[in-house]
């Protein structure tokens, strides 16, 4: 690996662990993301100076995330492993993935949770700030659902506009200024 690369992988795998995934995982995912071809699991074991067994572990872990593809090469029997290039699609995955194993799992949970009848004042209340969180979830999930719709170009101009959304709302009256929608 040149300096460069090495830094990167470094890097990947010292967040891994505060993005939920060990560091191994991170450092194969920032190899196969930055390699100009497809790795296979013993290019990447050898690179990274760890055991097949443990690339083989992260690779599954990467597919179950959609973070790599394996790849057939012709008149090769090994499995070879790619990343998407695109930083919008990288990104899109994730958070497609993170609402499948994180959001949806807590609005069901929510949803059942507001379906039962409250047993005393207590779970009234908690019935309440249960609702509270589920409507946002809720709000977001859908909002999630129209951004994912755009392309990647008018995403990042909505994502430049920034705090001038809010400025704009309250120009054509669509915001009062203090007050919440």
């Amino acid at each position: 690996m040149t300096p460069l690369v090495q830094s990167f992988v470094g890097h990947f795998g010292e967040m891994g662990s505060r993005w939920g995934i060990n560091r191994t995982v991170g450092q194969i995912y920032a190899l196969i993301f930055v390699s100009p071809t497809a790795l296979c699991a013993d290019e990447i074991a050898d690179t990274l100076a760890c055991s097949r067994s443990n690339v083989s572990m992260g690779l599954k872990e990467l597919q179950s995330w959609r973070l790599v593809k394996m790849k057939h090469v012709a008149g090769d029997r090994r499995e070879f492993f790619e990343a998407p290039t695109d930083a919008w699609e990288v990104f899109r995955t994730l958070a497609e993935e993170r609402r499948r194993r994180e959001m949806e799992p807590t609005l069901t949970m929510l949803r059942s949770a507001l379906l039962e009848e409250p047993g005393s004042e207590a779970d009234r209340i908690a019935q309440e700030r249960m609702r509270s969180m589920h409507d946002l979830i809720d709000l977001l999930s859908t909002w999630f659902d129209d951004v994912q719709r755009l392309d990647a170009q008018t995403l990042a101009k909505l994502m430049r506009m920034g705090s001038k959304v809010q400025k704009l709302l309250e120009l054509t009256g669509q915001l009062k200024s203090g007050s919440k929608e």
